[in-house]
């Protein structure tokens, strides 16, 4: 079973309390996310795989590590586009790839609507990215979509989530570690996340 971190840094959980504010405008709640994004790499990816190397300095030849295989960022469209400049800022290698779908407000099951992956993707350390983790199907459906790549190191990064769509993703996939600020109290009868930080793609994007 994947582990699952829950993020408990002081300034992650201040900028968490930003985004969550129902106040908070697009243009602060997006920097907000943006940068949470950065915050949260440096655990994701604090077991990557190295490689030793040989460098010149300006003194003498000496080893240095350098990252043993690429990394690729997949944002779940639309929500995930707002940490994926903060992940590639410390990442600035990073390729990135796009699996969009949106969710029927009837049944909470996501429509894919779009793949694509660079071709790097197979062989590399794979960061699946949504800020909400409610029933988590979305990210299911995404994962078995990066699957098909031949893609085995996956991590699922996320601001909030709940004890439902962990435990769905866990159940449907076990090899999947997921990383989260936050484990909220439950999902509501529409499929939010209580008490969460509502529609983070329209509060992103001023949408609503």
């Amino acid at each position: 079973m994947g582990k699952v971190t829950v993020f408990n840094h002081p300034l992650i959980q201040h900028k968490l309390a930003i985004v969550r504010d129902k106040y908070t405008n697009t243009k602060t709640f997006r920097e907000n996310v943006n940068e949470i994004g950065s915050l949260v790499t440096y655990e994701i990816t604090r077991d990557l795989e190295t490689k030793e190397i040989e460098v010149e300095t300006p003194i003498s030849k000496t080893k240095a590590i350098v990252l043993a295989k690429d990394v690729v960022i997949v944002p779940i469209l639309r929500a995930g586009l707002g940490m994926v400049d903060g992940i590639q800022n410390v990442i600035p290698t990073a390729k990135i790839g796009h699996v969009g779908m949106y969710r029927d407000e009837e049944t909470l099951k996501p429509i894919m609507y779009y793949a694509k992956f660079p071709k790097e993707i197979t062989d590399a350390t794979v960061l699946a990215v949504d800020p909400m983790l409610a029933t988590g199907n979305s990210a299911i459906a995404a994962i078995n979509e990066i699957k098909k790549t031949g893609a085995k190191d996956i991590r699922f990064v996320g601001l909030v989530g709940c004890p439902e769509g962990i435990e769905a993703l866990q159940k449907a996939h076990k090899d999947v570690d997921i990383y989260i600020i936050s484990i909220d109290e439950k999902l509501n009868e529409k499929g939010y996340i209580v008490p969460g930080l509502g529609d983070c793609g329209d509060r992103l994007f001023g949408t609503k």
